[in-house]
């Protein structure tokens, strides 16, 4: 916990606008992507957990009685309902409410009070949804409902006991419905950070040298363009239309040139470049090895769908399979990595920290946008708050469906960890937990079950898989097309204000 928060502070830090900054964007924006990433740690914990449980030989260590091994169940469980209760709450009343509360404030900030009622009004709506969804939770019938010949006070009292029973599936019901949305952010940050993440590693930026030749080249052709449009008006005759805004065009695309002349000679001189191209290899073969992981993901996910096509009971179901039909390769490398303790374990983290960096990364390259309209940049040291804040509640909603991205490419090993158990043939023989072990043999970790409390979701996030698949594939050709980015890639836009820039040549100084 003490190492997410320090990430979290030094990320936020690097990203956001000293200029604009205030002390409760920044702090929201701080425990929001702390929570994400604690939230993203938890089933690791939980395949650890389980596993532990039982040696090697398939007997139990210390969790033989039913009774313990529920109550750790409990505890992982109310872990999972603790930190998705939080998420809630960011998601649907802090986050909205900082947001609101930031584009409410005043250039003379002398009114507080009306800066928070008028914060508290527009997210009252999002409180409002949260509601509905929890009362819809709590509702939704997960057995069979009364006959039709059952009397009137049996429907009512089925309902009472559904809603005091499924109180708790309430607030699965909301997460849910919150997933969906991580899942479309899934698509489309995610998927296309994996690719363009190991690509831009491989392929490295320009020379910074070219780069300032080029520039110059470009500042002189602009500014002899400049002089010939002046030296129509020199005998005193005015401009044209045309030729004014040509002019006009020209004067901002020349101060954009010197911006960029300006930030190429800072990174220039900056120590860290040096390091940078020092490392340079380093940078290559991580790239490739990125590539391979994201393909050995790509390549799970189909062969996981597939089987969910060819041996699950269809749409009516939610496409629910127990255990693998087909061979998973990242399943198979997981179980095969079992014996030597703790690898299995090292592996399914780095797997999880991969998604919700490369999910990091995609926004950072994107940028926030809703349908074709972009919202907010990310830039280092020029991040609006509110960029920031889209940012924390995009990775809650994703970290939320990467649990199940995570299930699909490792079914077998997300159900059941490395649990093996005894079965009597004519002598003993230890397997491997599957769909076919007593349920008293084998714990399934409750991030599976939370996975699969209501079947119309799961129908969802398959389909969700497919496009993922798709996105990513579109993603990779467009960044093998693409050619190497600049190296102040983003940093210099026409928009960008005077203020902001000195704000950001001020900072990369020191």
């Amino acid at each position: 916990i003490c190492v997410i928060l320090a990430f979290c502070w030094v990320y936020i830090r690097k990203y956001q606008s000293h200029q604009d900054s205030e002390v409760i964007s920044t702090i929201t924006a701080i425990c929001a992507l702390a929570v994400a990433l604690i939230t993203s740690a938890l089933l690791p914990v939980d395949i650890f957990l389980v596993s532990f449980m039982k040696y090697p030989n398939g007997t139990y260590k210390w969790a033989a009685n039913n009774e313990t091994r529920g109550q750790i169940e409990d505890t992982v469980l109310y872990g999972y309902y603790t930190l998705y209760s939080i998420i809630l709450f960011c998601v649907f009343f802090w986050i909205p409410f900082v947001y609101f509360y930031y584009e409410e404030k005043d250039d003379d900030n002398a009114n507080k009070c009306l800066q928070v009622k008028n914060a508290l009004k527009y997210t009252i709506g999002f409180i409002i949804v949260c509601a509905a969804l929890l009362l819809i939770g709590a509702f939704v019938p997960l057995s069979p409902p009364p006959s039709q010949n059952a009397t009137q006070w049996e429907k009512v009292q089925f309902l009472v006991e559904e809603f005091g029973n499924h109180s708790l599936a309430a607030l699965s019901f909301s997460i849910s419905s919150l997933t969906l949305i991580g899942m479309l952010a899934v698509i489309t940050y995610t998927a296309y950070g994996m690719s363009v993440l190991p690509l831009n590693l491989i392929k490295g930026t320009r020379s910074i040298a070219y780069e300032r030749l080029e520039n110059t080249e470009d500042i002189e052709e602009v500014e002899h363009q400049i002089e010939k449009l002046k030296s129509k008006c020199e005998d005193g005759r005015p401009l044209s239309m045309r030729d004014r805004r040509n002019l006009q065009e020209l004067e901002a695309k020349l101060q954009v040139l010197h911006r960029r002349g300006r930030h190429l000679e800072i990174v220039e001189r900056n120590c860290c470049t040096k390091v940078g191209s020092a490392l340079r290899p380093l940078k290559i073969l991580l790239g490739v090895f990125f590539v391979l992981v994201a393909l050995l993901f790509i390549v799970a996910l189909f062969i996981s769908n597939l089987d969910k096509a060819l041996h699950s009971a269809g749409i009516s179901s939610g496409f629910i399979i127990f255990g693998t039909n087909l061979t998973n390769p990242l399943n198979e490398l997981l179980l095969a990595l079992q014996p030597v303790f703790p690898l299995d374990y090292v592996l399914i983290t780095v797997i999880t920290v991969y998604f919700v960096f490369t999910s990091m990364a995609g926004i950072r390259n994107m940028g926030i946008w809703f349908f074709w309209m972009r919202l907010y940049k990310i830039r280092p040291r020029r991040t609006r708050p509110q960029a920031l804040l889209f940012l924390c509640m995009i990775l809650l909603l994703i970290v939320l469906h990467t649990s199940y991205m995570i299930y699909s490419l490792a079914p077998q090993y997300v159900m059941y960890g490395s649990q093996k158990y005894l079965l009597m043939l004519y002598i003993s023989v230890t397997r491997i937990c599957d769909a076919d072990a007593p349920e008293d043999q084998c714990t399934v970790t409750r991030s599976y079950l939370f996975l699969h409390k209501f079947w119309f979701f799961s129908t969802i996030y398959y389909f969700g898989n497919w496009a993922f698949i798709v996105v990513f594939l579109i993603g990779l050709i467009i960044s093998c097309c693409k050619g190497k980015k600049s190296v102040i890639e983003g940093e210099v836009e026409v928009d960008d204000s005077d203020m902001s820039d000195d704000e950001y040549l001020y900072s990369a100084l020191r």
